[in-house]
């Protein structure tokens, strides 16, 4: 689970740089964050300790986050427009990691059906007992991971409380006065999102967001993967 978090995290990031440096701000690529190191956007709370302390965690909760990207408005072509396609950058990337994570696992069961062994509850499952079984088995995995790993970020983000993407969408979309309401929360936004999950048993906003939706979203992904891998198998 560690990698595929990685992988969505930092590529998560890099969309939010890649697309502010098209629309006119270099500040990401001045400060060396325009780049697919790991290393460059690691956050040592977000990245490593939350996701170890959720793990450690009952209730089956997880979260984390990467060093988010420095973007300057002042030196996008078009500040509020161009601020909406960079906040929806990142879920962007996830909805294509999660996609493209899918169709690798259909790929990879069509190369070798046993793979669906690991996904039964039967007591009969086997072991791996040869070497492609072994690549392709933690492969698989990883990628079913992954699929669940970015539309649940996808989805958090997406969330309209600044300084979520979700919050800053919204603040671009919205007229002058309302987004200048919305955007003095963005002080307060992670506190109101530490409200929501100590009040979650109560109003269920982060259950539904971490669980009912993505794994509806997640299995429909898979789903349609499966079947499209399954439709071209001759």
């Amino acid at each position: 689970m560690a990698l595929p978090l990685l992988f969505a995290m930092v590529l998560h990031e890099y969309a939010h740089g890649w697309v502010a440096y098209k629309c006119g701000d270099s500040t990401a690529k001045l400060q060396g964050r325009l780049t697919m190191n790991p290393l460059a956007h690691i956050d040592p709370f977000g990245s490593v300790i939350l996701p170890l302390l959720c793990l450690l965690m009952p209730g089956g909760f997880f979260l984390g986050w990467a060093k988010p990207v420095p973007i300057d408005p002042r030196s996008l072509h078009q500040p509020r427009r161009d601020m909406a396609l960079v906040a929806a950058a990142g879920p962007a990337m996830n909805l294509a990691l999660a996609v493209g994570s899918a169709l690798l696992f259909a790929f990879l069961l069509s190369v070798d059906p046993t793979i669906a062994e690991y996904w039964s509850k039967s007591e009969a499952t086997t072991p791996p007992d040869t070497w492609h079984q072994m690549v392709l088995w933690p492969v698989a995995v990883m990628s079913v991971y992954s699929v669940l790993i970015n539309v649940l970020l996808m989805l958090f983000n997406l969330l309209p409380i600044p300084p979520l993407d979700g919050g800053r969408i919204l603040t671009s979309l919205l007229p002058n006065a309302a987004a200048t309401t919305l955007m003095r929360l963005e002080p307060y936004g992670m506190f109101i999102l530490v409200g929501l999950i100590i009040l979650d048993p109560q109003i269920h906003v982060i259950h539904t967001i971490t669980s009912t939706l993505t794994h509806s979203l997640s299995n429909t992904i898979l789903s349609t993967a499966v079947g499209l891998g399954a439709g071209d198998t001759p």
